[in-house]
């Protein structure tokens, strides 16, 4: 019997275990994880950005979380010997059409209370000499990690206080009861006073299976990425990003310089045939079957018909991937590039085909579900586990940790 137990071993579920684990150390916690390693999916398939919060709406979970996990997470890494580099970035506009978008991000960052500066090109030069923009707005307060070296550490603390990992445990069936939670898996079965939800890819599965169904289902986008060239790495002295397109959810194609000094390019957005897919070829009939016959998908496709076919244009044309690149770097060309694991984003969208923008965690009876959480979860995952870790007191009127 756990007090608590955490379906999910990625950084947002293994942060929320931190949480619960150091405000109450007497408990007793489990992570339930189904694969052999913890982190393997969106926590171990990303560029390990840090992000400001500079394109989220003011406010938001997103823009709160990121901005103050930015600071959080520099903390953690600085306690506990984990390489980090607070490296700032650019973001670069290239045309005149973009420099009103430009000016409104620029606007939504200092709502946001981010110290961030407009530049004009010869500045711009100064801090990436290979890109060509007309503005761009520098961010001081991005920068790069290893998140799945956090996650391990994560790990490491939760251990240190008790709780228990269970790998190769994949969640069947959650029963709710007035008093306790009992979860079915291919394990045999575990008992917990409160369950949290932090499946990511199978988010909404998860919170199905525990009887709470919600007008959103989980979309799996694939981005998919190529590195530089060891001899064209130069190119990049940080991060590069375009200006977003404010009616396309994506980020568009960037460079990130990673911890280990590599340099990525991309990613671009097209919809994965299975929720874990990594690769073009990964195929899921039960996962595909649901994204087809979801109304959301198809009213979300059809106010991006453009933007869609051309993201899947480049997942199959490494000359067209590389002409976007070269909107920001000129320099680039199709041989400085070579195919990079892609990872996969879970993406909540609702039935009317909005995307659910912000992170979404719902209550239940004796369970939490943390239904979106996508980038920039990884950057504000400390603070989501804090935030979980009060909704359960107050939920659940803790004052003192629970002795079962």
């Amino acid at each position: 019997m756990y007090d608590y137990a955490i379906v999910g071993g990625g950084i947002v579920g293994l942060s929320t275990a931190m949480a619960l684990s150091t405000r109450y150390p007497d408990s007793k916690i489990a992570v339930i994880e189904k694969e052999s390693k913890l982190a393997e999916h969106q926590t171990g398939n990303n560029s390990g950005v840090i992000h400001s919060g500079i394109y989220y709406k003011p406010g938001s979970y997103k823009a709160r979380f990121a901005r103050r996990g930015s600071q959080s997470m520099v903390e953690f890494c600085e306690t506990h010997g984990i390489d980090y580099d607070i490296c700032g970035k650019v973001i670069v506009a290239t045309s005149e059409e973009e420099l009103p978008l430009l000016d409104n991000l620029y606007e939504r960052g200092l709502q946001n209370e981010l110290a961030i500066k407009k530049i004009g090109p010869e500045e711009l030069k100064e801090i990436e000499p290979h890109v060509a923009g007309l503005a761009a707005i520098q961010v001081p307060q991005a920068g790069i990690v290893n998140y799945r070296q956090v996650s391990e550490k994560f790990a490491e603390i939760i251990e240190a206080h008790g709780g228990v990992i269970h790998l190769n445990t994949e969640v069947m069936e959650i029963h709710e009861e007035s008093d306790q939670v009992i979860i079915e898996t291919n394990q045999g079965s575990f008992k917990a006073n409160v369950v949290i939800n932090c499946a990511g890819l199978h988010s909404d599965r998860v919170a199905k299976a525990a009887g709470y169904t919600t007008d959103m289902k989980i979309m799996p986008f694939r981005g998919e990425y190529f590195m530089l060239k060891p001899e064209k790495r130069y190119l990049v002295k940080n991060l590069i990003y375009p200006v977003p397109n404010p009616k396309f959810p994506f980020l568009g194609v960037h460079y990130t310089r990673m911890i280990d000094g590599k340099v990525e390019a991309g990613p671009n957005a097209v919809l994965s045939f299975k929720r874990e897919g990594y690769k073009m070829t990964d195929f899921s009939a039960r996962d595909l079957a649901e994204s087809l016959t979801y109304p959301g998908l198809w009213k979300l496709a059809s106010k991006f018909v453009k933007e869609g076919l051309d993201e899947y244009a480049r997942s199959f044309s490494k000359k067209l991937f590389t002409k976007s690149l070269q909107k920001l770097i000129p320099e680039i060309h199709e041989d400085d590039l070579v195919r990079a694991p892609a990872g996969v984003r879970a993406q909540a969208i609702n039935s009317d085909g909005t995307l659910v923008d912000d992170f979404q965690i719902i209550m239940g009876k004796r369970t939490v579900h943390v239904c979106n959480a996508p980038s920039p979860a990884a950057t504000a995952s400390i603070e989501i586990g804090k935030e979980i870790a009060d909704m359960v007191a107050e939920k659940f009127e803790v004052k003192e940790p629970i002795l079962l």
